[in-house]
Parts: structure tokens; C-alpha cells; sequence
């Protein structure tokens, strides 16, 4: 059984991690690559919303005893197979795991743009994600 309030504390943090991200983040690309702190706190801030998003998933897997994902990025295409997640959020989230991959291990220093675009167009990716993972859970309620 999906344990709700460890859910709910996620959604939780996913959101404040977003508010980070939203707050930091400079309006321009070129003021954020002149900001060596703000990239490192958005870039930060962005790895650890895809890695909420991946404990959710991973999470909600396992307690629905479905086969467990190999990868980051298909556990949500696992989501996306049992119909929690949209085609459009499934794929975007495994793409953003290629994001998380280079600011966790350093893989030849971060794309400014790449991060630019995910703490602005991007943060809608996980806005989707929650409200979707939401939906799933009042429709699958045991009460």
C-alpha cells in the first residue's frame, strides 16, 4: 500500500525545491552563467527536484508490486505505462534525468542553457508530475 503522508512530504519538498529554483533563477542565460552561485544553487536545486521525483516513483512502484525499473528515467516510464503519468510529463522527466546526471556526477560541467531552460520552461514538467501523481491517488484512494 502507497504510504500517502511519505508521498504528501515529497510533494511537499518537490515544491519548495521549485521555489528555490524559481527564486534563483536570473532572467537571462547570460546572467546566470556570469552567477557562479546561482547556477550552482539552481542546478542544485534542480537535481534534487528529479531526484524527489524519482523516489516517488520508485516509491509507488514497489508498493504496487510492479516490476522495478532498471533506471532513473524508467521509473517513469513505468509511470507513464500504468497510466499515472502523461506521455508528454513521462518523457519529459526522463530527459531531465540526463540534467540531474551531470550536476550529480560533474559530467564535463553543466550546459548553462540547458539549466536556464529547465528552471523556467522546465519547472511545468514537475508541476505536471505532482498534479498527476495527485490525481492518480484520489482516484486510487482504498478508503
Amino acid at each position: 500500500m502507497v504510504n500517502r503522508d511519505l508521498i504528501a512530504a515529497q510533494l511537499t519538498e518537490l515544491a519548495q525545491r521549485m521555489d528555490r529554483v524559481r527564486s534563483h533563477t536570473p532572467p537571462t542565460v547570460a546572467a546566470l552563467r556570469s552567477n557562479q552561485d546561482a547556477l550552482d544553487l539552481v542546478a542544485f536545486n534542480l537535481m534534487l527536484c528529479v531526484q524527489s521525483c524519482a523516489a516517488m516513483a520508485s516509491h509507488l512502484i514497489a508498493d504496487e508490486g510492479w516490476p522495478a525499473a532498471r533506471s532513473m528515467a524508467e521509473t517513469f516510464a513505468r509511470l507513464h505505462e500504468k497510466g499515472i503519468l502523461s506521455e508528454s510529463t513521462s518523457d519529459s522527466l526522463q530527459q531531465a534525468v540526463g540534467l540531474r546526471n551531470v550536476v550529480a556526477h560533474g559530467y564535463a560541467g553543466i550546459d548553462v542553457a540547458s539549466c536556464h531552460r529547465a528552471a523556467t520552461t522546465g519547472l511545468a514538467h514537475w508541476t505536471a508530475f505532482s498534479q498527476e501523481l495527485a490525481r492518480w491517488l484520489a482516484a486510487n484512494d482504498p478508503a
